[in-house]
């Protein structure tokens, strides 16, 4: 089953709205001087490009990404002549002349085939001395909301063991992450947890985001007949900490990493 990747507002009712967090934690983290410029690899919905704009007083921010519904979503929210964002695969990143001062990659390295090369991409486009980082979510323990889906799908079928992001993305681990920076040489580099609360108003505010079909997840919900995705809906509804008023409090955590870039690719 092939990840779905092509309905911005899906995803963001899905994701996209507690990336946005994660990413303003992130920009406040990272620590980039005022008037850089940066290149913001796999852009998707322009969580982070925005984060970068609002925050960060850039002088240029490109985005870019291969979905070109996540582009043209990103274009369409983000109404600021700072602001690029461009369709481009990892072989075809946007450059800058003096190199750019940030090339950043929020929740994407582990959908790469080899996210070395990806990293790899993003060090070429750096001038020295200029920072690369991304972060990617612990689907292991820490991105709970979908934790809980996978536990009670697994618990369902022990066929989606092999769907579940934990499993699939090994990288989205500190020690993973750390070693893929260093291993390309990056210098002074540095891991750190980013933990946001993911409060949903209902059941239903968790659950709908799923029949989006963006995502792993969301793609194993919609592939499931009628019968079989109610009672995944049953299974994870028993398995929420619901309070009184029907919300449910969650946390979600990622996982980022940033280096400092050497010579010049």
């Amino acid at each position: 089953m092939s990840d779905v990747w092509t309905d911005g507002s899906g995803y963001e009712s899905y994701v996209g709205r507690w990336s946005r967090r994660i990413a303003r934690a992130f920009l406040h983290w990272l620590a980039v001087p005022a008037g850089s410029t940066w290149l913001d690899f796999g852009c998707g919905t322009g969580a982070l490009s925005q984060a970068i704009l609002a925050d960060g007083s850039p002088r240029l921010v490109i985005g870019c990404d291969r979905s070109p519904g996540y582009v043209g979503y990103a274009r369409q929210h983000t109404p600021d002549e700072r602001a690029e964002f461009v369709v481009a695969a990892l072989p075809e990143l946007p450059r800058h002349t003096d190199g750019f001062d940030a090339v950043v990659a929020g929740l994407v390295l582990n959908f790469l085939p080899t996210p070395a090369e990806g990293v790899a991409a993003m060090q070429s486009r750096v001038h020295k001395g200029g920072t690369i980082a991304a972060y990617v979510w612990d689907y292991a323990d820490g991105m709970q909301l979908m934790r809980v889906f996978w536990d009670a799908a697994i618990g369902l079928d022990e066929g989606a063991r092999a769907l579940d992001e934990a499993v699939r993305f090994p990288l989205c681990h500190a020690e993973s992450l750390r070693e893929l920076f260093e291993h390309l040489g990056l210098s002074r580099v540095v891991v750190q947890p980013l933990v946001v609360p993911t409060v949903f108003r209902d059941f239903d505010d968790y659950w709908t985001p799923f029949l989006s079909g963006q995502g792993p997840a969301p793609g194993y919900a919609m592939s499931l007949s009628s019968e079989r995705r109610a009672r995944l809906r049953d299974a994870i509804r028993g398995r929420l900490p619901t309070s009184a008023d029907g919300t449910i409090s969650l946390t979600a955590r990622a996982w980022a990493v940033k280096g400092t870039a050497g010579a010049r690719a």
